[in-house]
């Protein structure tokens, strides 16, 4: 049974310097009920993880990759809400409260994103990332792509109807994941690409919608800063090109038959 609003945060987190940052800043802004789950995808961090009651760590005992991490993760999850975080972001003060007391049943919430400086820990100067318009980019795979004509005719709207999403961070009602996402799949798709994509069609599938909120925010790492990028392993290869090809396969058609009559790009 689910517990209350709480939030469960998922954390799929391999080698990652910026790992315990990231902890803090998830605890430190919650102003509700939360629950953060590091998933350690088949390592044991140099510096131990802090000792918090709302903490709940899951060790794999092998290297599983990004999504097999994520659906761990969710597996052990007690919340009526998801969130899943890269092992590399901020959150703003109350984003838990925010996003849980707005999302809808039926839909994928990301917020407004901002780019971190890791070492200092601290927002960049940088504008951020509002709406994203879904777009086949290079023929080869699903990709967000900026959206100024969407951002300037929503600019009055803080919750706003979007088509893409980085996937560093999300946020569902359990109970649709057990529905309708199930799982994310890892046989095509390899395990680092394309996830958010997939997402959002099954979302889309089930008559659901993939919505920006504007009241709150994440920052997540510039990718300047490579230290901690985890593009697989050895056990997991990351399969960047296979895995875009395989979502154009099984997704294509859907996006041009009806996804892009339907917003009119």
């Amino acid at each position: 049974m689910y517990n209350g609003r709480m939030l469960s945060i998922v954390i799929p987190a391999y080698k990652d310097p910026f790992l315990h940052k990231t902890i803090d800043s998830l605890l430190e802004n919650a102003e509700g009920e939360i629950e953060v789950i590091p998933v350690l995808d088949g390592y044991w961090p140099d510096t131990q993880i802090k000792d918090d009651k709302r903490i709940k760590v899951v060790h794999l005992g092998r290297n599983r990759g990004m999504r097999g991490a994520i659906n761990a993760g969710v597996s052990v999850a007690e919340g009526k809400f998801l969130l899943r975080s890269d092992q590399h972001c901020m959150f703003a003060k109350g984003y838990d409260v925010e996003l849980t007391k707005s999302c809808r049943p039926n839909w994928i919430m990301t917020a407004t994103r901002y780019f971190l400086d890791p070492v200092k820990w601290e927002r960049m100067d940088i504008p951020p990332v509002l709406c994203e318009k879904l777009v086949i980019q290079g023929g080869k795979k699903f990709s967000g792509q900026k959206w100024p004509s969407r951002d300037e005719k929503t600019k009055n709207r803080s919750l706003v109807e979007t088509m893409a999403m980085q996937g560093s961070m999300w946020v569902m009602h359990k109970s649709w994941w057990e529905k309708v996402i199930k799982e994310l799949q890892t046989e095509g798709y390899g395990q680092m690409y394309q996830d958010s994509h997939e997402m959002i069609f099954k979302t889309w599938k089930a008559g659901g919608e993939m919505v920006l909120n504007k009241r709150t925010w994440f920052a997540h790492k510039h990718r300047s800063f490579v230290q901690g990028r985890h593009e697989g392993t050895k056990e997991n290869s990351s399969l960047r090109g296979e895995s875009g090809l395989y979502a154009l396969k099984i997704w294509r058609d859907y996006y041009e038959k009806e996804i892009r009559p339907k917003w009119g790009i």
